[in-house]
């Protein structure tokens, strides 16, 4: 099968990327959360990047960021927040999503000109991250809420990955990260 990936503006998205997009997140979840929403996922940070990976003339995976600077103790960072890493179930285990994620972060670096790449994520996806070249960081995170977008949540939990962009993963600066908006 013919494979593609493209990296997509947001603003520069078409009917035929949105309704793609639409079909691929709202077959993961649609039944637990509702119909998917372009400018609200789901109550996350909208992207302003879309990695779109296509098999044939299906979108079989995607991976969205969206520039910010956030805080980590004292310093400012230019980040990729990157959220709606999705595969759709017949192209898992198939290498895609890795190669999606890399295409991802090369745009982070060369589109977006990001510091790091930056995600929260669940615990069983952390090796999938981690294969891609994301490393864990502990810290306190501050984020505003994605039920509301006002109530400011503080959490250690984690797992919270960054990957190297323009800079180095090694010179990620210690302390608290505030993310001065909601997560991605």
């Amino acid at each position: 099968m013919n494979e593609a990936l493209r990296l997509q503006r947001h603003e520069d998205l078409g009917m035929m990327e949105l309704a793609a997009m639409q079909k691929l997140f709202d077959s993961e979840y649609l039944s637990d959360f509702g119909r998917w929403n372009p400018h609200a996922p789901y109550g996350y940070s909208p992207a302003d990047f879309h990695v779109l990976a296509f098999q044939g003339s299906v979108l079989a995976a995607h991976v969205g960021f969206q520039r910010r600077v956030i805080s980590v103790g004292a310093d400012e960072v230019l980040v990729a927040g990157t959220g709606g890493v999705l595969v759709d179930p017949r192209f898992r285990g198939t290498g895609l999503g890795g190669r999606a994620m890399r295409h991802a972060q090369k745009a982070m670096r060369d589109e977006a000109e990001a510091h790091f790449g930056f995600l929260g994520c669940r615990n069983e996806v952390v090796p999938f991250y981690e294969s891609a070249g994301w490393v864990q960081v502990h810290a306190t995170e501050r984020c505003l809420s994605r039920a509301d977008q006002k109530s400011v949540i503080v959490s250690q939990g984690g797992p919270t990955l960054i990957c190297s962009s323009s800079r180095d993963a090694s010179e990620w600066p210690n302390g608290d990260i505030d993310l001065r908006g909601t997560p991605w």
